[in-house]
Formats: C-alpha cells, sequence, structure tokens
C-alpha cells in the first residue's frame, strides 16, 4: 500500500519553477528539489525563505513552484 505523501505527490516528472522571476524548466522533480533544498541550507534571511517556499510546493507535487506570494 502507498504512503500518504506518495498518494498525494504529483507523478508527473516535470515541474517548471519561478524563482527571481526567472522561469525555470525541470525535466525532473527530483533534481529541481535537490537544487532548492541546497539553496536552502546555503541562504539566509529572505533567500532562505524564497527557496524554501519552493521547495514546499515541489514536495506537495506542484506542477509550477513559485517564490512569489500571492
Amino acid at each position: 500500500m502507498l504512503k500518504t505523501p506518495e498518494l498525494s505527490m504529483n507523478p508527473k516528472r516535470k515541474v517548471k519553477t519561478k524563482c527571481h522571476g526567472e522561469v525555470r524548466e525541470w525535466n525532473d522533480r527530483e533534481e529541481a528539489k535537490d537544487f532548492f533544498f541546497e539553496a536552502m541550507m546555503y541562504s539566509d534571511g529572505s533567500e532562505h525563505d524564497r527557496y524554501s517556499a519552493i521547495y514546499i510546493q515541489l514536495i506537495h507535487g506542484l506542477s509550477f513552484c513559485t517564490d512569489e506570494e500571492d
């Protein structure tokens, strides 16, 4: 049986991110998660907040992840 996080995760590997106004398309969601996790770990303040917002959206399976607030 699948665990809850696996059920809620978007099965598509491709994902788009928008950070600092730059849109980037990733062919592999895991690669994007690794990139934003590392960026989050090596930053602080508002940069850390931007990267962590995108990382959290990636974990939740969104197909378009952005650092912009609604």
